[in-house]
């Protein structure tokens, strides 16, 4: 017979499937001493295919990622009204350089340490890499950084060329990140493939834009710059539906929003591996 701890272990431990809805998995993680979930459930919850770690934090520690969708969507938002020049602002990001170093920055990189205390390595990797994002522009665009500094001559105020044509491969690279992550997110939701893939086209833009500047079309470098402006305009109405569905989940509206689920579509290795057996 089992003992009295192994009996209240097994009434204080409950399975979660990938048909439980968001609110219910959300009780029931409240509630409950132990909780297993299910593959296509925790990618539902957590924005990253499951992984096995020790320890029961996440029955005990909140859910980091609507802090890092905070701090991505505060900082994406307003930049891309700035690029696509609504109601004549501009700048490129120089007014909020504030809003980069501390939304941005901070909250994502914040974010990004909580999901790898969690063991959540893909979720991690994203925030933190877009919190080094949001910190690197804001120290080019802080005035006493000079950036531009070394590539001033003579008595011009405005950087050379060269300056336009070396910024622009950080985008380019931001871009071909972005791939990255939009390939490796493939279980996640459509949701957050689509911040990904306006990410990769928004970045695109944002280099050719430059390249433009440097080869002195003026002209066609703004528009592209207003392109790139809407296409982050889309990631972050993206973000900021998948944001509303984290928190509505966090305080149990009885709202089941729909986010694309991907995790039953595009099956893992090792489900894979297992029904093959």
């Amino acid at each position: 017979m089992s003992s009295d701890s192994e009996k209240n272990d097994m009434s204080n431990h409950s399975t979660l499937h990938h048909e439980t809805s968001r609110t219910d998995a959300l009780q029931k993680i409240r509630t409950v001493g132990s909780v297993s979930m299910d593959a296509e459930l925790f990618e539902r919850l957590y924005l990253s295919p499951k992984n096995h770690v020790k320890g029961d934090l996440r029955s005990i520690l909140g859910n980091p990622t609507p802090l890092g969708l905070l701090g991505f969507v505060m900082s994406l938002t307003p930049l891309s009204c700035q690029l696509m020049g609504w109601r004549g602002s501009g700048g490129g990001g120089a007014s909020i350089v504030g809003v980069l170093y501390c939304m941005g920055g901070v909250l994502m990189v914040i974010s990004g340490i909580l999901e790898f205390i969690l063991g959540n390595t893909y979720p991690f990797v994203v925030f933190a890499g877009f919190g080094g994002f949001w910190l690197a522009t804001a120290v080019s665009l802080t005035p006493s950084a000079n950036a531009t500094g070394a590539f001033i001559t003579g008595t011009s105020t405005t950087p050379s060329p060269e300056f336009y044509n070396s910024y622009a491969f950080f985008f380019l690279f931001m871009a071909l990140l972005s791939l990255v992550f939009l390939v490796c997110g493939i279980r996640t939701n459509i949701m957050f493939e689509v911040v990904f893939l306006t990410l990769v086209l928004g970045f695109c833009c944002l280099a050719g834009s430059y390249w433009q500047l440097a080869n002195g079309n003026a002209h066609l470098s703004h528009n592209i710059q207003v392109a790139s402006g809407a296409f982050l305009f889309v990631c972050s109405l993206s973000g900021w539906y998948l944001f509303f569905v984290q928190m509505a989940a966090s305080v149990d509206l009885p709202w089941n929003l729909p986010v694309g689920d991907l995790s039953q579509v595009v099956k893992g290795k090792t489900k894979r591996r297992d029904e093959a057996v």
